[in-house]
């Protein structure tokens, strides 16, 4: 189920970086919810930066990047692995675009396994052995 969408700012960021921050993500979400790295999504949204404003003002005119990001996981995940997976995303945006720490936002979406589809099928029966598993060590 991980997936995390990040948001950035159309012309604020080349190509490559956003590429190794998409590897980057990836392997840290693996690690942390200590899942396949194959069942990971991550994906970038860009914005034109007369769309995009932090504290009213668009980032046509103030140019500093400020991301913000998406996460989502199952329900069930324990408050530690959500609060790390915070970390770890900002720490990526941060380590490979050179963002400002104090402007990234993000957040966790928790999401019920009936319903999250894998290949059609709810969470809630592809994987219910994982989330009974899971639910035994909260």
């Amino acid at each position: 189920m991980p997936v995390v969408e990040i948001h950035l700012v159309e012309g604020q960021h080349l190509p490559a970086p956003i590429e190794e921050l998409l590897r980057e993500v990836s392997e840290r979400y693996a690690a942390v919810l200590e899942s396949p790295i194959g069942r990971v999504r991550a994906f970038v949204t860009m914005h034109p930066p007369e769309l995009w404003a932090t504290g009213g003002v668009t980032a046509a005119v103030d140019g500093d990047p400020a991301p913000y990001f998406v996460a989502a996981v199952l329900e069930g995940r324990a408050v530690e692995q959500r609060q790390r997976l915070l970390r770890e995303i900002t720490d990526a945006l941060c380590d490979v675009l050179g963002v400002t720490r104090s402007r990234v936002r993000g957040r966790i979406a928790q999401v019920p396994p009936e319903d999250w589809g894998i290949g059609g099928v709810p969470a809630s029966s592809r994987r219910r052995e994982e989330i009974v598993a899971r639910s035994s060590m909260l």
